[in-house]
C-alpha cells in the first residue's frame, strides 16, 4: 500500500490542485529498427488500485506480467488510448517528431478529457493542458506506468502477428530491435516494408542484400531466398 500511495503522488497533487484528471503517456518501440512505435496514454482513477500494485516500468516487468496487467488497466482506467506510428512515418518525420506527434494523437483520443498530461521525460508541445515530463516516470508515476504496460504489451502483440507475416526474421523474438540475427536476416532477405530504412543499421544491412542480389544476378544466378 506503501508503493501504491508513492506512485500516485504526483496525480494526487495535481488532482488536488484542480488540475485533473490526469493522463499519463509512454511509448515503446523507440529503438526497435523494425515495426511501429507505440504510443498510450492513460487515465486512472484518483483512488488506489490494488488490481493494480504491480505496476512499474514495463521493462522491468517480465512479459508474463505486463500480459496480466494489460487487461486490468484496460479495466479501471477512466479512459485509455493507444496509437501505432508506421515505419514509413518514422522514415519520414524522424523518430522524436514522430513520437511527439504520436503523444498528441494519443491524448487526444481519450474519451476523458485530461486537465493535466505527465509523460516519461518527454516534453510535448502542441497540447491543450499543461503537462510536465517526467524523468524515469514509469517506475515512479503510476499514470504513465499504466501508459507504459499499454504501449509495450500491444507493440508485443503486434510484433508478434507481424512475425507471421513475414517469417525469416525472428520478429516474435526480438520485437524489431536490433540483434545480430535480426540485422543478419535483413542481409539476407533483405528489408521489409515494416522496416526502418532511416536507419543506418538498416539502410547498410539492405544495401548488402540488394549489392549480393546484383551481383548474383549479373553472373546469371537465380537467388531463391530473397523476398
Amino acid at each position: 500500500m506503501r508503493r501504491l500511495k508513492h506512485l500516485r503522488t504526483h496525480e494526487v497533487a495535481l488532482m488536488k490542485a484542480g488540475l485533473g484528471p490526469v493522463a499519463g503517456v509512454d511509448e515503446a518501440g523507440r529503438g526497435a529498427c523494425a515495426g511501429p512505435l507505440t504510443v498510450a496514454a492513460c487515465i486512472l482513477p484518483p483512488e488506489p488500485v490494488a488490481a493494480l500494485a504491480e505496476l512499474t516500468d514495463s521493462k522491468k516487468l517480465t512479459a508474463a506480467a505486463r500480459a496480466r496487467l494489460y487487461p486490468l488497466v484496460q479495466h479501471h482506467a477512466l479512459a485509455y488510448a493507444i496509437v501505432f506510428i508506421s515505419p514509413q512515418e518514422i522514415d519520414r518525420l524522424g523518430l522524436t517528431h514522430a513520437n511527439i506527434g504520436g503523444m498528441r494523437r494519443a491524448v487526444a483520443a481519450l474519451g476523458v478529457e485530461p486537465g493535466y498530461v505527465l509523460t516519461d521525460a518527454m516534453s510535448v508541445g502542441g497540447l491543450r493542458q499543461p503537462f510536465l515530463p517526467m524523468i524515469g516516470g514509469d517506475a515512479t508515476v503510476r499514470c504513465i506506468a499504466a501508459a507504459s504496460v499499454l504501449a509495450k504489451h500491444s507493440r508485443d502483440v503486434a510484433m508478434g502477428e507481424l512475425d507471421e507475416v513475414y517469417p525469416g526474421y525472428g520478429l516474435g523474438g526480438h520485437k524489431g530491435y536490433g540483434t545480430a540475427a535480426h540485422m543478419d536476416a535483413v542481409r539476407r532477405h533483405g528489408g521489409t516494408p515494416i522496416h526502418r530504412y532511416s536507419y543506418a543499421n538498416v539502410a547498410a544491412a539492405h544495401s548488402a542484400w540488394r549489392a549480393r542480389k546484383e551481383s548474383a544476378a549479373g553472373c546469371g544466378i537465380t537467388e531463391g531466398d530473397t523476398p
